[in-house]
């Protein structure tokens, strides 16, 4: 029986209130594509390309034994264990749906899972299986805020059904922002946010495996990839940028869902724009090139009660707005675009805690104290 692989297309949009992708020329849109998850080795010596091909070698079989194998009745992914009561970490996609769980071993054993926690809004779903001591092999978790572009990473899982492939690449890009499969009152999706971008090849039955740096430990699930490329029966093809979700950010969720089932993200209550044109920001009278534009605040919402101002005058372009608040930082910390900020909110703030906004309003420099609340 053919197995649909794990995957659920993003159509990539253009400049957006919560996300800003590049414009891509209409005649062949390309997708979004969430992709259907021990001691390591030291990191390679690049001078020594023998060295570094046993580093490989050896990350490989220090870690392989702690990847999975997601099956359901209606498509395939990947996974990972988390810890040695049982508990695999894939994305929320690849289990959507399913009535049955099918979680494969490397070594071959094979356990029904449960669903025990989802979390819409960064794609992550936590399995329950009942296994034995020796297959539950826990991988090491590492610190995503340390990872910089053109670090070696390495993804392992299940692309179109072929357990426990290997594949190699660099970080392209960190802070990446996608659309979650979570949508607000108005049927807008919220923003995840602290998204890895990579060149590792990743395929449909990807979506759930981790991604390692080059030391073994694990500092993304894979999630997604854009592409214009597909096979004959529609399933996306790799085209070198791919998409993990932050370790950090999984660290922060898996907790709390394994304890809830859920987890509640902090909440402004704005709509932004960044990544401006100098034809926007002349109209728009800015005085600065980076920031995060606010087009527009919920009623009611935290930003609302706080004071932060929305653009709502008129300029010489259709549909901009001039005098909204230009977010350039938070918590002193510096804010050079939407992607920025938020992945500073969703890592480090909770419901209930206060940021302060640093915000150009005209010519002044203003800081706004907020009292967030949680995603509606």
């Amino acid at each position: 029986m053919k197995i649909k692989r794990s995957i659920l297309a993003f159509m990539v949009l253009t400049l957006a209130a919560l996300a800003c992708l590049s414009p891509i020329p209409a005649a062949q849109p390309p997708a979004v594509q969430p992709v259907p998850t021990l001691a390591a080795p030291a990191v390679a010596n690049v001078a020594n390309p023998s060295s570094q091909q046993e580093s490989l070698v050896a990350l490989y079989e220090n870690v392989s034994a702690g990847t999975v194998a997601i099956l359901t009745d209606l498509g395939s992914g990947s996974g990972f264990v988390y810890d040695g009561q049982g508990h695999i970490v894939t994305n929320f996609h690849v289990i959507e749906g399913a009535n049955i769980i099918e979680v494969r071993f490397t070594s071959g054993f094979m356990a029904y899972g449960t669903v025990i926690g989802t979390d819409t809004d960064s794609d992550v779903a936590i399995v329950k299986v009942d296994a034995p001591a020796e297959e539950l092999r826990p991988l090491p978790l590492g610190d995503s805020d340390s990872l910089k572009v053109g670090q070696t990473v390495i993804a392992i899982g299940n692309p179109f059904g072929l357990d426990t492939t290997m594949t190699v690449g660099i970080i392209s890009a960190l802070g990446r922002t996608l659309d979650s499969a979570h949508a607000s009152p108005d049927g807008n999706p919220f923003t995840a946010g602290d998204i890895i971008q990579t060149d590792a090849a990743i395929n449909p039955g990807n979506s759930g495996g981790p991604l390692f740096n080059i030391n073994g430990e694990v500092v993304g699930i894979n999630r997604a990839i854009r592409t214009t490329n597909f096979t004959d029966s529609g399933e996306p093809v790799n085209s070198g940028i791919g998409f993990a979700i932050s370790i950090n950010m999984v660290k922060r969720v898996t907790p709390v869902l394994i304890e809830k089932g859920k987890y509640d993200y902090p909440f402004l209550g704005i709509s932004s724009m960044d990544s401006l044109s100098l034809e926007m920001i002349e109209a728009l009278g800015l005085k600065s090139y980076t920031g995060a534009y606010v087009t527009s605040v919920v009623p009611g919402g935290p930003a609302d009660k706080a004071g932060i101002v929305a653009g709502e005058k008129s300029t010489s372009l259709p549909g901009l707005f001039a005098g909204g608040d230009l977010i350039i930082a938070i918590d002193g910390h510096e804010a050079r675009t939407f992607d920025e900020m938020l992945a500073y909110l969703i890592t480090h703030k909770s419901p209930g805690d206060t940021v302060v906004l640093t915000v150009l309003r005209g010519e002044e420099k203003v800081d706004v104290s907020i009292t967030l609340d949680k995603r509606p």
